[in-house]
């Protein structure tokens, strides 16, 4: 069974190069433009991991996790925040907030393959 991973970031070419790097390795993806957008596509979606951004309008990575963690349906499914940010404080937050893993942009796209291996199993 194909694996689908929601790419969650304001940039597009961020979206488009994280998607275009999970598909070649046989995944699908669906894309979202901040944590509202996210919400809105997830409710008649199923996805099995998402990556996200942490500052976005509307709505941040950290309120879409705590969002997302609410809610039964999200409780274990695999969140990793993909940010510029890389304070202990930020990252602190996050795994507070529910993030399995924390990678910090720029990224190499096998180092994003290689979490998701190791997440996904």
């Amino acid at each position: 069974m194909t694996k689908t991973i929601m790419t969650v970031d304001d940039s597009a070419s961020i979206r488009q190069m994280i998607s275009f790097t999970l598909r070649k390795e046989g995944y699908e993806t669906i894309e979202a433009v901040d944590g509202v957008d996210a919400l809105n596509k997830l409710k008649n979606k199923t996805v099995h991991m998402i990556i996200t951004d942490l500052n976005m309008p509307n709505l941040d990575g950290i309120g879409l996790i705590k969002d997302l963690r609410s809610n039964p349906s999200y409780r274990f499914i695999p969140i990793i925040m993909l940010t510029t940010e890389s304070q202990e404080s930020k990252k602190m937050e996050g795994r507070q907030a529910g993030a399995t893993g924390w990678i910090v942009k720029p990224f190499k796209p096998e180092q994003l393959i290689a979490v998701i291996k190791k997440v996904l199993g």
